[in-house]
Formats: structure tokens, sequence, C-alpha cells
């Protein structure tokens, strides 16, 4: 696939139809209200739909009910064990890489200030990362699981704010296309996949290929349960690196509103990481995932810890050899990465689950099985665009 100016123009376009149109019509009918309250009832699969239910909210949430008819479910499972091998290094590439990369992109900044309030950044995190999780579970797709009506809810909360910034004139869609647009939500997958495999590579974290493929093949199912466009996103992890390459060199640089979110997000992270001597390592973390030039542009600090995290790579080696000779030491990094998770996850939650709903409006001011084996080592493509 070859992605040039004109298709991601029209990319930029486009929104999510289904969402969208449910959107505008609990809106118009004044169903808003009674579907969020409802729709608390609805955390897990195989739940009864409530009574009660808008009748369009009803029809899509059947319509979404299920997985993609193309899914292959051992590609799923080994993204799986990928990601219980590999948690604590994904949720650190999520947190100082995906995150501030969203914030690299002027047009993203700009929405995302738009439309959360000053505490966004453990929202942010926390959805993501209780989103992660439930993508994660063996069980996501059966019943009891949490994973599908998390996903059909996202996909509305991202319709109801391109309904509200266009509703309010408070978005310049001909010169920053839809909000939330198809080029946007497959950017943010890559942020999500790739840029977080890149990361773990710069960390000199060992992926077999066989894990990395597989990991980018379970955000393609997250993507099209989003509502992602399926003809149009990357199928393999070589086009994905061609629309990153080409999406970045679009729109990456400086603004406002990504130095401001950026200074929020390390503010959080400041506070979750005990006592104070340890705060600076944030901030050289990300300079470290997202280099230099990018973290200038999002006025990340710099300081002495720049040097001492480029060790990280050395010191991460090191465990990787613990844990490939020794099965009890295997087992205690695992488990050391699951309580990692869970008490990163359960920080920024404050022990709470997130629930997701329709805003009705926004606001003025806001500012272990296995492992897969390892056959063969992951390399990242190589850039498609000359540095």
């Amino acid at each position: 696939m070859t992605y040039t100016e004109t298709s991601l123009d029209a990319l930029r376009q486009a929104g999510d139809e289904l969402a969208d149109a449910t959107v505008a019509t609990l809106f118009e009918r004044g169903e808003v209200g009674t579907f969020n309250t409802l729709m608390r009832y609805v955390s897990t699969v195989g739940a009864p739909l409530p009574d009660g239910l808008p009748e369009v909210a009803r029809a899509y949430l059947e319509a979404t009910s299920v997985p993609p008819a193309w899914v292959d479910w051992g590609e799923m499972e080994k993204a799986r064990l990928f990601f219980i091998d590999n948690n604590v290094h994904i949720s650190t590439a999520l947190s100082f890489a995906s995150m501030p990369a969203c914030y690299l992109v002027p047009r993203v900044a700009k929405l995302l200030s738009a439309t959360h309030s000053l505490k966004y950044p453990s929202k942010r995190m926390a959805e993501t990362g209780q989103f992660t999780v439930y993508l994660m579970r063996p069980d996501a797709f059966e019943a009891g699981s949490r994973f599908i009506p998390a996903a059909q809810k996202v996909r509305l909360l991202h319709a109801s704010i391109r309904h509200h910034l266009k509703r309010e004139n408070r978005w310049d869609s001909e010169a920053l296309g839809t909000p939330i647009c198809q080029e946007d939500m497959i950017g943010g997958q890559m942020f999500f996949s790739l840029l977080v495999l890149d990361s773990l590579h710069r960390l000199g974290i060992h992926l077999s290929t066989e894990g990395a493929e597989a990991y980018y093949y379970a955000w393609r199912v997250v993507g099209a349960m989003l509502g992602v466009d399926q003809d149009a996103v990357p199928k393999t992890l070589e086009e994905a690196r061609q629309f990153l390459d080409a999406y970045m060199t679009r729109y990456m640089g400086p603004s406002d509103e990504g130095a401001h979110l950026t200074r929020q997000l390390i503010d959080l992270y400041e506070e979750v990481v005990p006592g104070t001597f340890f705060d600076p390592i944030v901030s050289a973390l990300i300079r470290y995932l997202i280099g230099d030039t990018c973290a200038d542009w999002l006025q990340v600090p710099s300081g002495p810890w720049d040097s001492v995290v480029k060790a990280a790579p050395h010191l991460l080696g090191v465990l990787e050899t613990i844990e490939d000779r020794s099965p009890l030491g295997a087992w205690a990094l695992d488990r050391l990465g699951h309580l990692t998770t869970v008490f990163e996850l359960s920080s920024l939650t404050r022990g709470r689950v997130m629930h997701y709903a329709i805003p009705e409006h926004l606001k003025k001011d806001y500012g272990v099985a296995g492992t897969v084996p390892r056959t063969r080592r992951w390399t990242p493509p190589a850039p498609t665009v000359a540095p």
C-alpha cells in the first residue's frame, strides 16, 4: 500500500459513519443522558442490554458486539503472551513515548487540549492502560470480559467529540480536517503499536519477529473495533513504517498545547514515582525515547539523568539474560512486571474502574502461560523518509 498526499488528505476528512450517525441521533432525540445512565450497567460481554436503551444505541451495540470475522485467534494468543512477557516494558513505552508522540502533532494536541479537563493526563493514561489490560486478557472476546464494551464506548466518545466541536464551531474543519479523523485514528494506532515496538527496540529488549508481528496485529483488531477504515490501515509493519513516516513528516512540530500537555504528563509521573530523587528520570526517559529534537519541541527538560538513562539497554540486557537462563527468574520478572502494571494503573485510577460515556457538552476551559519463541530477533523496518 502506498500513501500519498492525496490519499492522506482524503483520510483527513473522513470520520466514522456508523458512530457519528448514532451520536447525532442520540443528541437530536435528547437521549444522551438516558444512554449514559443505562450504559453504566453494560460493562461485560454477554450482559443483556437494559430496558429503555434508545433504539439507535441498541442497534449500534448489536452491530459492534463481535470482533471482525477475519481475526486470527492464534495471532491474538501470541500477542497476549508477548504482552505478558513484556508488560512492564510496554507500559513504559506507552507512557514515555506513545503519549508524548500524540502531542507532537499540533492538530492532535489542540484537540486534546480542547476536549479534556486539566486532569487529562491521569484520565487518559488510566483509560489507555485499562483498555490495554482488557485487550490482553485471555477472555477478551468471551462472555464476561470488559474489552468489547470498552471499545464500543470509546468509539462513541470519539464520535461525540466530533459532534460537539463541529456543532459549537470550535474547530476549523477546512484548515484542520475532521476532528479525530481517519488519518489521526490510524496515526494513533501506529503510536500504540509500531512506536511501542520501536521503543522496546531502543531500550534493548529482545523481541521475536513473531511477537512483534502479533502485537501489531492485535492493534489492527483494536483499530477495526474502533471504527478505523480497514481499506486504509497498514496491514504489515513495513506498511506501518511507511504510514507513520508520512504522517509525522506531514504534521509533527512544536505547539503551545503540546508543550503544556507534556508538562502535565511529566508532573503526573513525577507524582506517581515515590520521593523526588528519581523525578528527573521521567523527563530523561521521554527525551531518550522520542529524541532530542522532538523533546525540545515539547519543552522536555534536559539534565544529568539524560546520560544515565542511556545505560538502560545494558541493564535490561542483564535482566533478559536472567530471564532466559532461569525459569524461576523468568517467573519472578513476569510477576514483577504484572505487579508494576497493576500498581501504575491503580495509582492512575485511584483504584476505580474507568467509565466511558458520551459527554453532553464540552467544558470551556480544558487547559503466565509461556512466551513466544524467540526464533528470530525483530528489528524495526527501515525509515522510508530520509533524515
